[in-house]
């Protein structure tokens, strides 16, 4: 097989990926790492000396790709599938890209230090931080909330990379600052989540939500 991922299902970051290649049943080989088993680190590290998953190889053009949004690029333009993820026409690639920053930088990142500090020792917590990251994870839902409405995705009438990037941030972000039930923005997140691909890849997560010490919901 020539495609194969490197990745945790548990990971936001990685299921973003996965929902593109589940989105266009682009066929991959599995590599499921464990951080904190040195044999199955030492695998990604020979495919990516940094360790940092996701990480995609494709063996067939002897390529290797990291970082989310750059896998989802390269899938597009070596992979496509009948889903366009990353349109070919530069305005709308344009739209695509912003949004897909949007979410990896101000939903993703906030969500990730409200939820991190829940892993701190006692004592070490750092409250402060946690609020402006929530504060900043109200805004930038505002922002979303504001500009849904032109199509039926965040970038339009067609689901893309800026989808992929949503839904896992969303979904997470959504445990440590719940998303208002009213609004554009909840017509959305429930649209996301209602997506195959990205029911999919939350399924294929639960055997790792004891990772989180929280009340998850009943879905």
């Amino acid at each position: 097989m020539s495609l194969t991922l490197y990745f945790h299902p548990f990971s936001s970051f990685c299921q973003k990926v996965l929902i593109a290649l589940y989105e266009n049943d682009t066929a991959f080989e599995p590599r499921v790492i464990d951080l904190r088993d040195p044999a199955s680190r030492a695998k990604l590290e020979q495919v990516w000396p940094l360790a940092k998953f996701p990480v995609l190889r494709d063996e067939a053009r002897q390529v290797t790709v990291p970082e989310t949004s750059l896998i989802i690029d390269y899938l597009a333009r070596r992979h496509p599938g009948l889903v366009e993820l990353v349109p070919a026409d530069p305005g709308a690639a344009l739209r695509v890209q912003i949004w897909d920053r949007f979410f990896d930088n101000y939903v993703q990142v906030p969500m990730q230090k409200a939820m991190l500090d829940r892993f701190r020792p006692e004592g070490a917590n750092d409250p402060h931080g946690v609020a402006e990251a929530k504060h900043l994870l109200l805004k930038a839902y505002a922002i979303v909330d504001a500009e849904l409405g032109d199509g039926d995705w965040i970038a339009g009438n067609g689901f893309t990379l800026a989808d992929c990037s949503a839904a896992p941030a969303l979904f997470y972000a959504n445990l440590v600052q719940p998303i208002a039930e009213q609004g554009r923005l909840s017509a959305y997140f429930k649209q996301l989540m209602a997506r195959p691909s990205v029911a999919r890849v939350v399924d294929e997560a639960r055997p790792f939500r004891h990772f989180l010490p929280i009340d998850w919901p009943r879905d």
